[in-house]
């Protein structure tokens, strides 16, 4: 008797969490918390960027004008750009269930993450996609690293990884298909995503 209590009261959490009725630590079930999609994003059709903001604010003032550690105060949050698409859904960059990516459709020409100098510290050839989860080892948003490979989130991203764990998160890194130069890192925990620059390993 006393086993097949137990086994009823590990089995019945289980079966709320499959079935949407309790969520990952700090992410969103419904927007794709705990998913790896098999695949990155389709090249984005639109070719104007969405709420880019005056030519007065440039994308690397958000790093100055941060007056709350983690969270940027700049063009990420006062352009107007939203990614709840639905109730509930995550209010950042994320990918549904069905691998639908959500919020990557300003297209190649975007000017928040346009570089110079693509490249620069060479290409991430550690590992794409869904095979390849990697456990983040510390840093934060202007240089984290895992298994010897070091990045920096774009600063017009940063509201998007105010919420990421440096030391622990889950992260899938994919190709993207419009940004010459960057790489999307899809965090598993949160169900979220940022567009990041390789910056080696060493």
């Amino acid at each position: 008797m006393g086993l097949l209590l137990v086994t009823a009261i590990w089995v019945v959490p289980a079966r709320a969490q499959e079935q949407g009725g309790g969520k990952p630590s700090g992410g969103n079930r419904a927007s794709g918390a705990g998913h790896i999609p098999t695949h990155g994003p389709p090249p984005a059709r639109a070719q104007q960027p969405v709420g880019v903001p005056s030519a007065s604010v440039q994308p690397t003032q958000v790093q100055q004008n941060s007056q709350t550690p983690g969270r940027a105060q700049g063009p990420a949050l006062s352009a107007g750009r939203g990614f709840a698409d639905k109730p509930g859904h995550a209010d950042a960059p994320h990918v549904h269930r069905n691998n639908q990516w959500i919020g990557h459709d300003s297209g190649p020409d975007d000017p928040h993450y346009h570089l110079d100098h693509p490249w620069q510290h060479g290409q991430f050839l550690g590992g794409f996609g869904s095979g390849h989860v990697f456990r983040l080892s510390g840093g934060n948003r202007e240089r984290f690293w895992f298994n010897g490979f070091y990045f920096s989130v774009a600063a017009y991203d940063y509201d998007f990884c105010s919420d990421w764990i440096w030391e622990s998160d889950p992260l899938v890194i994919f190709e993207d298909p419009d940004h010459e130069g960057w790489y999307l890192a899809y965090n598993v925990r949160l169900g979220t995503y940022a567009h990041v620059l390789y910056l080696g390993n060493g």
